[in-house]
């Protein structure tokens, strides 16, 4: 075998190998994604609205969203600590300017307990406000 045979098949091998490391990171990554999702919807209703930092009328538009688009006879929103006045915020704008027929079905309000950054479990309010139409 000659100096060029050797390293082209040298070459041949790098290639087969790195081809079999894409594909090996590309099954890893639709791996990650498919674990990601599955955690991401586990356990949601997607009748629930979460309240986080967004602006208040982006909830709005959510659950008005949920009501029209959906034959659906309720939509819950939810919310913790900070974020519990603008979930009632949230409901009154929904209830009183855009679906004027709503009501509110149930309120919820319990205390969770979470982990914080720095390992200690706190305290935190939670709310479920319940609108139906």
């Amino acid at each position: 075998m000659t100096q060029t045979q050797a390293t082209a098949q040298e070459n041949k091998e790098v290639e087969k190998q790195a081809g079999a490391v894409q594909e090996n990171a590309a099954a890893k990554a639709q791996e990650k994604e498919q674990r990601h999702q599955g955690a991401k919807h586990e356990g949601k209703d997607p009748n629930t609205v979460y309240i986080g930092k967004k602006g208040v009328m982006e909830y709005v538009l959510a659950v008005v969203t949920q009501f029209n688009n959906a034959s659906i006879p309720a939509v819950t929103i939810k919310a913790r600590g900070n974020m519990i006045s603008r979930a009632v915020d949230v409901a009154e704008i929904v209830r009183h300017r855009f679906v004027t027929g709503a009501s509110v079905k149930d309120i919820r309000i319990s205390t969770e307990e979470l982990l914080s950054e720095d390992g200690r479990m706190s305290k935190v309010s939670s709310i479920e406000i319940v609108l139906s139409k």
